[in-house]
């Protein structure tokens, strides 16, 4: 099977060259439609200079077992009735957390198809609370 793939790849190195660049460019542009993701130290910097805002998405019960210090509160689920609350925070990058990054990337998308500058917590809460850092219920 390996000797195959191996013969395949030097018989036709043009065709098995666009499938890696091709392959490249799909992993690239799927991790970009969620906007960048940011460090928790990252996003300590973009909180103490005042210019970003964390929105958290997470459920209420965890929301209120703790969060980000200045954290917005809206249910990812709720997003979509509710954007109009953030118009406010336009002129700041709204960073997403949630639990552990699983519902970041399509708030993301949202949020930047209604004209936000967005970025996401890299792991979500569970990261943030790893690193030892601070949160308030």
């Amino acid at each position: 099977m390996l000797a195959n793939l191996i013969e395949f790849v030097t018989n036709h190195y043009a065709l098995s060259g666009a499938f890696v660049v091709l392959l490249g460019l799909l992993l690239a542009s799927e991790l970009n439609k969620g906007g960048k993701s940011l460090s928790s130290r990252e996003l300590t910097a973009l909180i103490n200079s005042e210019q970003g805002v964390v929105l958290d998405v997470r459920a209420q019960k965890d929301y209120s077992a703790g969060h980000i210090t200045g954290a917005l509160h809206i249910p990812y689920e709720k997003l979509a009735s509710r954007m109009a609350e953030l118009e406010k925070h336009k002129s700041k990058t709204l960073v997403v957390v949630d639990a552990m990054g699983q519902h970041a990337g399509s708030v993301s998308r949202e949020l930047k198809k209604a004209g936000f500058d967005v970025a996401k917590l890299s792991g979500g809460i569970a990261t943030w609370r790893g690193d030892n850092l601070p949160v308030v219920k």
